[in-house]
């Protein structure tokens, strides 16, 4: 089987879960013998190219005249495609202009005038939007230049690029859906997000969410119907070189991690109030703050509120080694999220030996036993957990060893095992 996979990104330039979801299924797939062609808006070259074929959609070359992109076309506010193009410029327009231009330089040759490549920056700009359209009708290219069995794509920023790809080459299309416009903005919903969400969801052959927690919303918020909507969960790579990885600590407090992106989705001020109530037991603590995002300036403000400066680190982004040596310098791991689809941060914690509490609302606690679970909002009884995973040796133990091993029963190629079920139902093949 081929499977042409759209993505936004792919380790080692990722910001998150859905570039190292994406690495692991597709080694998973491998094992299966599912040859993965894996699109990027932007490319590096320093990819891992033995599990997927990588290609680089800034390097497609797109021919205007081809009447399969006028949908996105129609659909772009701006494109920059050269001094002739003005804002609103309609398709039929932008080609009779580019006619009477061609008349007037016979030196030019006709397809100079129609054909153009996209730099993508690959990245979560104020562009975004304007990338999502241009992907897609790179994709309508790529799907007629690559054979595949199958489309699938990889969250709403890629739900374009697949529809597009179904359009040109009459493929199924599988959408996996990482997250929804509710868990990233809860009630207030960017409507023209939703709508490419639901557009997606309603194209596709099929759709995978990675929880049944995400199921629901797919079913109840979106209007999906309930036999095409299909629950296939994350796993987690093993450390490889474990021994390679030195974290070297300089101090004897014992340290409490938050590793992922700041923002409302994540709950990073309960984890603060929460320091804040461990701390006023227990001033032999450390905590940590992991990652980026918009509410980065609330939270420093509120750790200065509370006067907790010298025992509160904030380190930015992090990525790579740099994620295993700061849970190897951890005691325990805190994902308090107020709406997680899955969550992958709690396995990488706990396949290092690391204690984890993680919420109640997350896709994640549907499989994980050895991990203390709390509501997001409930502030005490996350101090609590906490507090005992930090005091009471033999509870640190038994959720360290058994978490370890839990999660290393979770492979990737048991993921692609049951991605291949839902390949099949799109195929018609079972």
């Amino acid at each position: 089987m081929k499977v042409l996979m759209f993505g936004w990104e792919f380790p080692p330039h990722i910001t998150g879960g859905l570039g190292t979801a994406s690495y692991g299924l597709c080694k998973g797939l491998l094992k299966q013998g599912v040859e993965v062609v894996f699109v990027v808006p932007k490319a590096y070259g320093d990819e891992d190219q033995s599990v997927a074929k990588i290609v680089n959609a800034s390097d497609i070359e797109i021919d205007y005249r081809n009447t399969i992109y006028q949908t996105y076309w129609q659909n772009l506010t701006y494109i920059e495609v050269g001094s002739n193009l003005v804002p609103y410029m309609g398709f039929e327009d932008y080609l009779r202009l580019e006619d009477k231009s061609k008349a007037e330089d016979e030196d030019v040759g006709v397809d100079t005038f129609y054909k153009r490549k996209f730099a993508f920056s690959g990245k979560y700009e104020s562009n975004l939007m304007n990338e999502v359209k241009q992907y897609a009708m790179v994709a309508s290219t790529i799907a007629q230049e690559y054979n595949h069995d199958l489309i699938h794509a990889h969250d709403w920023l890629c739900y374009e690029a697949g529809i597009a790809a179904k359009a040109a080459s009459g493929k199924p299309l599988v959408i996996h859906v990482h997250a929804t416009e509710f868990d990233r903005s809860g009630e207030n919903v960017n409507q023209v997000v939703y709508e490419i969400e639901r557009r997606g969801m309603l194209a596709a052959d099929r759709v995978m969410t990675v929880s049944n927690l995400t199921r629901q919303i797919v079913i109840e918020r979106y209007g999906i119907d309930p036999k095409k909507v299909h629950t296939v969960y994350n796993a987690v790579e093993p450390i490889e070189n474990k021994k390679q990885i030195v974290a070297n600590k300089h101090f004897k407090e014992k340290v409490v991690t938050f590793l992922g992106r700041i923002t409302f989705q994540k709950g990073p001020e309960y984890f603060v109030e929460a320091a804040h109530r461990v701390l006023q037991k227990d001033d032999n603590v450390r905590f940590v703050m992991a990652g980026s995002g918009d509410l980065l300036n609330r939270a420093v403000r509120r750790v200065a509120e509370l006067g907790l400066g010298t025992k509160f680190h904030f380190t930015g982004f992090l990525k790579g080694l740099d994620v295993d040596r700061m849970f190897m310098m951890s005691d325990v791991y805190v994902m308090p999220s107020i709406s997680e689809p899955f969550g992958i941060s709690p396995l990488e914690a706990m396949r290092a030996g690391v204690p984890v509490v993680i919420s109640n609302q997350s896709g994640c606690s549907e499989i994980l036993h050895y991990a203390l679970k709390v509501d997001f909002w409930d502030i005490d009884a996350m101090a609590n957990s906490i507090y005992g995973l930090l005091h009471y040796d033999s509870l640190h133990k038994l959720f360290s060893e058994k978490g370890a091993e839990e999660v290393n029963n979770l492979k990737w190629e048991n993921a692609a095992l049951n991605n291949i079920k839902i390949y099949n139902k799109a195929l018609n093949l079972n």
